[in-house]
This record gives structure tokens, sequence and C-alpha cells, in this order.
């Protein structure tokens, strides 16, 4: 009879999750649906853009494309802006962690000025892309835009010049980023709303912070997601 009221007994605590066999909470489970729904539409830009980059024999090259720091200097810098803006992105993760950590403490002071972080990191973020996307504007790169012919110089170390694989590569680089860019945006506006859910006291009154959590998860995929446009833009 012991055993099998224990097998009958149902986690009351919100961080523990529901009933056997996931234990984990529905909302919790709904997000992480969303987030697998969401990583098939990721793969698949970025699995169309690998065939087009394997599929040229010519590419631009990005430590030529990436090679400014805007407002500071245009060129010899490779790969240094987009290094500055990775590691804002992880930094706004690690916050995160510590808002999650002290909402399971619920020390509502902590998650607060955590958040706080975790947001001026989004900003921070999508700051420095909006500069990137200016500096190339100016470079001659843009939706349907064709670089001319200097610029296209500019970009391929050997072989022909190509300005199919060049608008290729534009069209897609703003696509991409611009969809990951819409993600940072919109959790930077979710955790601004849960920022002030918390300010007001709705967490406490609940009894729980697993709200933080649940867009926890979202802004590490969004992190997570980041990696692998770095790697496929930026390195590649």
């Amino acid at each position: 009879m012991n055993s099998l009221s224990q097998l009958d007994q149902v986690k009351t605590t919100p961080w523990s999750g529901g009933r056997s066999p996931w234990s984990v909470e529905y909302g919790k489970i709904m997000m992480w649906f969303f987030l697998l729904s969401d990583a098939f539409t990721f793969s698949s830009l970025l699995i169309y853009y690998g065939a087009q980059r394997f599929s040229k024999f010519t590419w631009p090259n990005p430590d030529l494309v990436f090679q400014s720091i805007p407002g500071v200097m245009d060129h010899g810098a490779p790969l240094v802006f987009v290094g500055i803006m990775t590691f804002i992105l992880i930094m706004s993760s690690v916050t995160m962690v510590l808002a999650v950590e002290a909402g399971h403490r619920r020390s509502k002071k902590e998650v607060i000025g955590w958040m706080i972080a975790t947001i001026i990191g989004g900003f921070m973020f999508l700051g420095c892309q909006a500069l990137e996307w200016t500096h190339l504007f100016h470079e001659g790169f843009g939706w349907g835009k064709i670089p001319t012919m200097e610029t296209l110089k500019h970009l391929f170390n050997e072989g022909e010049v190509s300005t199919v694989s060049a608008q290729q590569f534009s069209n897609l680089f703003f696509t991409i980023t611009g969809f990951h860019g819409f993600h940072v945006f919109s959790g930077v506006v979710i955790n601004i709303i849960i920022l002030f859910m918390t300010i007001n006291g709705t967490f406490e009154k609940r009894g729980h912070y697993l709200m933080v959590e649940k867009v926890g998860l979202y802004w590490h995929f969004v992190d997570l997601v980041w990696v692998f446009v770095f790697t496929f833009f930026y390195l590649v």
C-alpha cells in the first residue's frame, strides 16, 4: 500500500512539474514544442544557405566582408565586431541563468536586477546588428541589391568575380540574421513584460517564478541559434 500511495502521489511544487512519466509543467512542455518547431525553421534556412554556399565555385570571403568595426575602422579587423556581438549575447544568457536561479530562491530584488541586465544585453546586441547592417548597406549590400563591381573585387580572394553569388549571399544574410534579430527583439519585449510583472509582485502572489524560467528557455534558444548563424555566415 505504501508503494502504491507513493506512485499515486502528485508533486505539488510548481518547479517539480506534473505527473509521471514526463514530470514537466504544462507550460514548459508547450515552450519546448514551440522551440522545436522554431528550430526546424532555422534549420531549413541554414541548410538552404549551405546548399547555395557549396554549390558555387566562388563565394564572398567572410574575412573580407566582415572586416570592419562600424564607426571605428572600415577594414583590417576581420570578425572583431561580430565577436563583440556574440560576447554580448552570451553574457545576456548568463544573466538570464542568474535570474532563473534567483527566482528559485524567490529573491525578487535579484530577479529584477538580472532581468534588467539581460534586457540591456539584448538591446546592445540589436544596436550592434543595426550598426552592422547600416555599414553593409553603405558597402553596397541589401535585399535584392546588386553590389558594384568595385565592391565585388574586394569580396573574392580568387577566381571569377560572381555577381550572382554576392547577391545570393546578401539576400540570405539579411533574411536569416533579420529573422534571428526579430527573435531577439521579441525576447527583449517578453523580458520587459516579465520584468514589470516581477516589479508588481505578480510572481510573489503566485508563490513561484516559473515564468522566468520559461522565458529563459526562449532566450537560451535564441543564443544557441546565433552560434549556428555565426558559424555559417562569419566562419565558413
